[in-house]
């Protein structure tokens, strides 16, 4: 069997709610990126990688992102959290955004529908939540997304799901053990 870890960015609480679930359901190890580096990870066969989205960025991806020379020989799977309703249209976004053509073509990715917690997040970040209200507030012909965003800032929102794990859980079962 190979050995497996966990590791996560989480500033609100999803990504480390859906790294904790993965971890359990796969028996494995788990590690929050708070300076990891290479030397902390390189032992393991099957590296899953889960951090919140910010601003299309996916949190501490740069773990794998710096490394990822050193971890071709690794089974390396990526998941993102966002409020956002998990469309093809926006998650390819944020993929081409994060990972360039050949990252794309050899880590496998997941989109894992989280929330949106305004009191959790630190001082800057919530200056730039605030700005970003206003604009919303100001919007002459606001989206959907931008209505779901205001009403979130005001009031958290959690569409986390352990069920959403599963297409990830099984991809590693089916792919990465033996």
């Amino acid at each position: 069997m190979s050995k497996t870890v966990v590791i996560y960015k989480s500033k609100t609480g999803f990504a480390k709610k859906y790294a904790q679930w993965i971890s359990e359901e796969l028996h494995c190890d788990l590690m929050e990126n708070n300076g990891l580096k290479l030397s902390d990870i390189q032992s393991y066969d099957v590296i899953i990688y889960g951090g919140g989205l910010y601003a299309i960025g996916i949190n501490g991806l740069k773990l794998i992102k710096n490394n990822y020379e050193a971890l071709k020989d690794k089974k390396v799977i990526v998941f993102a959290t966002g409020a956002t309703p998990p469309r093809e249209e926006d998650v390819n976004k944020v993929w081409e955004a994060n990972f360039s053509e050949e990252q794309r073509n050899t880590i496998t990715r997941f989109y894992l529908r989280g929330g949106f917690n305004f009191s959790e997040l630190k001082k800057g970040d919530k200056l730039l939540i605030s700005m970003l209200k206003k604009k919303l507030q100001n919007d002459k012909n606001p989206t959907e997304d931008g209505v779901g965003m205001l009403a979130a800032i005001d009031k958290p929102v959690d569409f986390t799901d352990k069920k959403n794990i599963y297409e990830l859980v099984n991809y590693v079962k089916e792919s990465c053990y033996e």
